[in-house]
């Protein structure tokens, strides 16, 4: 596989309701939109396909859930192939579990001619600052496989899971040269500084980009970004709907590890059974 030393990522920051229709024709208009960019890669926030209020009944979340079959993955594939853009995206999936009755927290990546090439399972859940998401969520059993791509290698997971340093190193480890993080970032006191926070943690001490979408709706912060493997923002956000664009560089992610081997030093035998 050919890969490009610099591609183009629009970062689609929407404002998701718990209707699949509706959001649907959202990314419809955000594709388009996104053409004038000439994106390689379009990323969606988490759970774009339906993202209700805090406080939802569990039956209302459970009743817009799909498969990877279904209708909404079936069109978001079919803009994949009609622009030629990969493309990521959050998506409430059907557990077919008769004794569960949660669902899958999913982001699905989709390549430019319209095929499924990975999908994921949030492993961590969002039981911290008084919400449960392990109420309605079932967790994923294994962490994302990063993927080649034409634009590097690319690693992923999910909103709260960058508050844990091993996930990131674990897509690190695997030959990530660029992590997306698809997020739907609650809201609260002192979350904006966690937010941009983590991120730039997580980009410096893997010497990575961190790609991360998030929504903009009245329970999220918006503010998605884009920060390069030396922590530099390349691309930020406000708290509104709107297309973030960036370029990322390869040639920037071996120049950083050139000057900043701090991955290639790490000495693992002395805390490789840390926290367990």
């Amino acid at each position: 596989m050919k890969v490009k030393r610099e591609s183009t990522f629009v970062l689609a920051q929407m404002a998701s309701d718990g209707y699949p229709d509706h959001n649907l024709e959202e990314a419809r208009k955000a594709m388009a939109e996104a053409q004038k960019y000439e994106p390689d890669m379009v990323i969606f926030p988490e759970l774009f396909m339906s993202e209700f209020p805090l406080g939802t009944p569990v039956e209302v979340c459970h009743s817009t859930a799909q498969r990877l079959d279904g209708p909404f993955v079936t069109e978001m594939r079919a803009l994949a192939k009609q622009y030629g853009t990969w493309v990521v995206f959050g998506m409430n999936e059907i557990v077919d579990d008769p004794d569960d009755d949660r669902n899958y927290n999913t982001s699905v990546v989709v390549n430019s001619e319209g095929e499924i090439v990975t999908h994921y399972h949030k492993t961590h859940l969002y039981d911290a600052f008084g919400s449960k998401e392990s109420d309605k969520i079932k967790p994923g059993d294994q962490l994302f496989e990063p993927i080649d791509t034409p634009f590097g290698r690319i690693g992923l997971f999910v909103c709260y899971e960058v508050r844990f340093p091993e996930v990131a190193r674990d897509q690190r480890a695997k030959g990530a040269d660029i992590i997306i993080m698809p997020t739907a970032w609650v809201c609260g006191k002192m979350k904006s500084l966690h937010f941009r926070s983590l991120i730039t943690a997580r980009a410096i001490e893997n010497t990575v980009y961190m790609l991360a979408c998030d929504q903009a709706n009245d329970k999220s912060i918006g503010e998605s970004v884009v920060v390069d493997p030396m922590g530099v923002p390349v691309a930020s956000a406000g708290g509104e709907k709107q297309l973030l664009v960036a370029r990322v560089s390869l040639d920037r992610v071996d120049a950083v590890r050139k000057k900043l081997p701090a991955y290639k030093d790490r000495r693992p035998e002395l805390y490789v059974n840390y926290g367990k």
